[in-house]
């Protein structure tokens, strides 16, 4: 599992376009947690309706299935600027100076390779599912209330769309990072001790105070 991590930041092109590109991301981590947040507002109206007037909420389960790709998907990019997806560290943790960069590359290449094929498979999938000579635009739908699945269907490619960006990102900082052999790249997760963690979380409780 990857450890607490930390991006550093400069005036470069690469940490602006880093920048830029995670206030997007935080948007879309918004836009997560409040449809998690949604999601408990509809169980609390559904069990209240069941409860006291037996009349759950019509639809609940579908609105359930259009949730899940916000949910799981929105985020993901913004956990991998943050270095926090669960992965084997306990190799890497162990590499210092270029070969570290180089496996943090090559590892990140695999990633961006696999998402860039799951981009063009799930907007496939949201093709077949599309059609705006259909009612709602949809050739499918949920089984309770009929929903249209096609926007839920669409967040995955564009999820996976906005990763995509992030992966390219680091690999640029990564492949920088071992051509300069700079120590403390800008732009990628920097993996930190446990000490370093402490550090930073004292550092993050006495700015708030």
């Amino acid at each position: 599992m990857a450890g607490a991590a930390s991006v550093l930041e400069n005036d470069s092109t690469i940490s602006r376009l880093d920048r830029s590109l995670s206030v997007l991301e935080r948007f879309m981590s918004l836009i997560a947690g409040l449809g998690v947040f949604a999601l408990m507002l509809l169980a609390v109206v559904s069990v209240t309706g069941r409860q006291f007037f037996n009349r759950p909420l019509p639809g609940y389960v579908d609105w359930i299935e259009l949730a899940m790709p916000l949910i799981a998907f929105m985020g993901i990019s913004y956990m991998q600027r943050l270095g926090g997806h669960i992965r084997m560290d306990i190799v890497i943790g162990q590499l210092k100076g270029r070969i570290l960069w180089a496996a943090e590359f090559i590892t990140t290449l695999a990633i961006f390779l696999v998402i860039v094929a799951l981009i063009w498979g799930s907007w496939s999938h949201f093709l077949r599912s599309f059609d705006l000579g259909s009612p709602l635009w949809s050739r499918d739908s949920t089984i309770d209330i009929g929903l249209p699945i096609w926007p839920a269907k669409l967040i995955v490619p564009i999820a996976f769309f906005v990763l995509s960006l992030r992966l390219a990102l680091q690999l640029w900082g990564f492949g920088r990072a071992f051509v300069k052999g700079d120590p403390e790249p800008v732009a990628v997760p920097l993996i930190l001790s446990a000490a370093e963690q402490a550090a930073l979380e004292a550092r993050q409780i006495e700015d708030r105070d």
